[in-house]
């Protein structure tokens, strides 16, 4: 099974057009986007937490 190609998009978004509508597509593009970034600025802070930890680590061990 390789990577997700042109056509596989164009129908995955078709399948999604006629499920939800073209009524819902912005609202549910507009939640996926706040979730993409909700994600994006955990993800940014547990690895800020992790790094400062390290630091203290190698801080301590010095």
């Amino acid at each position: 099974m390789g990577p997700i190609g042109l056509p596989e998009i164009i129908i995955i978004l078709v399948i999604v057009l006629l499920l939800f509508g073209g009524k819902k597509l912005p609202e549910l593009a507009k939640g996926l986007g706040k979730g993409l970034r909700e994600f994006k600025n955990a993800s940014r802070d547990i690895k800020k937490e992790v790094d400062d930890a390290v630091k203290d680590v190698d801080d301590t061990i010095k």
